[in-house]
């Protein structure tokens, strides 16, 4: 989504929206020395992130500096880990259009190859 400068430097960690699926921060790790490129994108990934889903559910990114972007084998543990949580959470929103939609995203990541 945000090109390949980007997603080298950094990947999505946690994210946390309220009940009305608006006012979300997404928490992002960044690897130590590419944070000021991802600071300066910051409004451009909320922008693309938010256009994707139709409405503005994300209006925060907060950056976690970390030393080495995790290996593809412990990336690979560590979404299973996180869809699994995902799916589980996907369940209890009652919206069908941002349920598709977040289904869409999720799909998206697994097709993406590390």
């Amino acid at each position: 989504m945000m090109g390949k400068d980007i997603s080298d430097s950094c990947y999505p960690n946690t994210i946390k929206i309220g009940e009305k699926m608006n006012n979300g921060t997404l928490v992002i790790n960044v690897i130590h020395g590419k944070e000021l490129d991802v600071e300066y994108k910051k409004n451009e990934i909320i922008n693309k992130i938010n256009s994707f889903f139709g409405y503005s559910c994300i209006s925060e990114i907060r950056l976690k500096v970390i030393q080495e972007k995790n290996s593809s084998k412990e990336k690979n543990l560590e979404f299973k880990c996180i869809k699994k949580n995902f799916e589980n959470k996907l369940n209890t929103v009652n919206n069908e259009s941002l349920k598709k939609s977040l289904n869409q995203l999720v799909e998206a990541f697994n097709d993406k190859k590390y």
